[in-house]
């Protein structure tokens, strides 16, 4: 039988390092440690389990980037070495390898027979949109803002109010955890009570993702315990619990709603140049596979900024058919306001959430306003209207532009 590899990609920086004995070093380093010293006998025995450099591409920058000199190295990796987990696969590319100098994980190709333990999201784009029956627009949700201290019946008024805006998706702020103020199953049971509430007057359906937080090792009771109280979504902090956890979550089938990802601690791994692990990588292609339905990452455009470029990799990461696990929505999060929406639509297409906090709750008009405001910027570039020309008739996103103005593609 035929071995199958998994590769690993890497951007390496030095200025005088022999790129091709680099590779070498990483593919048997990682692998089966030495090699040259090893007597032939051996060398048979350890072939199977040997790293392969597949290919060293050498870039010399010149202008303001002179003196940048880098390599991309693809490695590849028996998977005979590791057992089908990504904890597994990430320790054997990229664990002390990430200590050594200037070097940042890329990209990962995993082989069929690796992905085949992982059956990804539950619902991913499709299915979230079965879930809510909107298939013509992007979706829009909301985010709960200063929730910190607030009792039960604050938090529901917050909530009554977004979904009255005529938002798809309410999610918990990433900062809200099990406390005596606002305990899980009661948070969940007024909120989804507020949310039955709402559809009176707006007639749409809405998912709600609280916040799933707890022991590493009382996840799955706790989301068995939130869907028992009513939650038709989680969010999760995918990055401070590990990408396993959420593989748990979602292959579970008692869990049956959605999971969203939330990108808290990205920060400390994808933005450096020389380190960490590239965006595309962390924040989309590990969470698809891992089985997030929703990821969140931060936009090109607001308050915490990410590259376009970057932006839009990670939504091809999310959304691409190369890949057997179903496609992700990709939801560009921070700074967001009704006059981005053309933009948010033009960059990224129909399949994205559009996601706001500050957006909706900073409305003059209130948070319902601010939803109505977001819908009705939806709803103008899907005619194929300016949204000034659409605000002459709808109120609430006059006042949004107003106060935000519009940035068109």
């Amino acid at each position: 039988m035929k071995p199958s590899y998994s590769n690993a990609t890497y951007r390496v920086y030095d200025d005088k390092a022999d790129f091709q004995k680099k590779a070498l070093g990483i593919a048997v380093g990682l692998t089966v440690g030495s090699w040259t010293d090893l007597p032939e006998t051996a060398k048979e025995q350890m072939q199977k389990h040997l790293g392969q450099v597949v290919s060293v591409n050498v870039h010399e920058p010149e202008g303001l980037l002179a003196g940048e000199r880098y390599a991309d190295i693809t490695i590849a990796y028996p998977d005979l070495n590791f057992s089908r987990d990504l904890p597994a696969f990430l320790v054997t590319a990229f664990g002390k390898l990430s200590m050594d100098g200037k070097i940042k994980l890329m990209d990962i190709q995993p082989s069929a027979d690796f992905l085949t333990a992982f059956p990804g999201p539950k619902f991913g784009v499709q299915g979230v949109r079965d879930l809510l029956g909107i298939h013509n627009r992007p979706l829009v949700m909301s985010i709960f803002k200063s929730v910190i201290g607030h009792d039960l019946e604050n938090l529901r008024e917050q909530f009554l109010q977004q979904a009255l805006g005529g938002v798809d998706l309410i999610k918990d702020d990433e900062i809200l955890f099990e406390n005596p103020l606002t305990p899980l199953h009661k948070r969940i049971e007024v909120c989804i009570s507020a949310a039955r509430e709402a559809e009176q007057t707006t007639g749409q359906k809405l998912l709600y993702f609280t916040n799933l937080t707890g022991s590493t090792f009382k996840l799955k009771e706790n989301a068995k315990r939130a869907i028992a109280a009513g939650a038709n979504g989680l969010l999760f902090n995918v990055l401070a619990y590990g990408f396993d956890a959420l593989a748990e979550l979602a292959a579970d089938p008692d869990i049956h709603v959605p999971i969203a990802a939330h990108p808290a601690m990205a920060g400390a791994l994808y933005p450096s140049r020389h380190h960490g692990i590239s965006a595309p990588l962390l924040l989309g292609k590990l969470m698809r596979i891992a089985g997030a339905d929703l990821s969140l990452f931060p936009s090109p455009y607001g308050s915490v900024v990410m590259p376009k470029e970057e932006n839009l990799a990670v939504m091809e990461a999310l959304l691409t058919s190369d890949l057997p696990q179903k496609p992700v929505f990709p939801v560009p999060s921070a700074g967001i306001h009704p006059g981005l929406v053309p933009l948010i639509m033009g960059d990224f297409g129909p399949e994205v959430v559009v996601n706001a906090g500050g957006g909706v709750h900073g409305h003059p008009g209130g948070s319902a306003a601010g939803g109505r405001a977001f819908r009705q910027a939806v709803d103008a570039v899907n005619s194929g209207l300016s949204l000034e020309a659409y605000a002459n008739d709808h109120e609430e996103l006059r006042i949004a532009i107003e106060r935000w103005g519009v940035r068109n593609p």
